[in-house]
């Protein structure tokens, strides 16, 4: 590896960390810059998966002060979603997710446009000292079936699977919506950690591409929350909601023709 390449993995590391843990997007960036230096898709996939685990250690040390309190429930939120994750790397080896490529922009679409007006719903933007309403069980029985799906999704495809918890835990999470994208932080690095393991035995992973990648995604990573602290809630939702509808165009557009 040359300075020049290490020195660009870095920048796009940093890049990436930060449109990660602000709008979930990290490979619009990473995967991009893996391509560019002529990594092969697959294995450009794989080792980018695995700088990602770097954006989420960042992230979650820079969002303490969000996660405070909320032990129990992340933990078993990082179980649901790995739980998920697994499924949904499985289901990818039975049906590959070629076969539903065609859904996923409009998938991403319907998660941007979540992110949007879900600010509208009364039990939002609340106090972050006001306790967190107590869940009937039907209601804690939809919110894990629901919470697995969205990580079984980001095991089968992966595409956008950050705006896509986002969303989901805004709309299944009665906590500030600063909290909600602490928590899609922690569990995108749960998931990326559980498929770097898997990667690791499986197929090619660049590690040496890794190390400048993972570095500059971890500053990114750090730096993200505390920059989402400082914008709008309403600013944040809409940056995050145009950059998903950017990355469905691309996908619509690499799907139908």
């Amino acid at each position: 590896m040359t300075l020049a390449i290490f020195i660009f993995l870095l920048i796009a590391g940093i890049g990436a960390g930060l449109t990660a843990t602000l709008a979930g997007l990290a490979s619009l960036v990473s995967y991009p810059a893996l391509l560019a230096i002529g990594v092969p898709p697959v294995v450009a996939n794989v080792t980018n998966t695995a700088a990602l685990v770097f954006t989420g250690v960042g992230s979650a040390v820079s969002s303490l002060p969000e996660l405070h309190g909320h032990g129990k429930f992340l933990w078993r939120l990082i179980l649901l979603v790995s739980l998920g994750s697994i499924f949904g790397s499985a289901l990818l080896l039975i049906a590959p997710a070629s076969t539903f490529e065609k859904i996923v922009p409009f998938f991403i679409i319907a998660a941007g446009l979540l992110l949007l007006f879900s600010g509208k719903l009364p039990t939002q933007e609340h106090d972050p000292s006001e306790r967190a309403r107590c869940l009937t069980f039907g209601q804690e029985a939809a919110q894990t079936i629901v919470i697995f799906l969205t990580g079984a999704y980001g095991g089968y495809f992966g595409a956008a699977a950050g705006v896509v918890m986002l969303a989901t835990l805004t709309l299944t999470v009665d906590q500030p919506f600063i909290v909600s994208n602490s928590m899609k932080n922690l569990t995108g690095f749960a998931a990326n950690g559980i498929a770097t393991v898997i990667y690791a035995f499986t197929t090619k992973i660049e590690w040496l591409m890794v190390i400048p990648l993972g570095i500059g995604l971890f500053i990114g990573g750090y730096i993200g929350p505390i920059i989402a602290r400082r914008l709008p809630v309403q600013l944040l939702r809409v940056i995050i909601a145009i950059l998903a509808f950017v990355l469905a165009a691309k996908l619509f557009a690499q799907a139908y023709f």
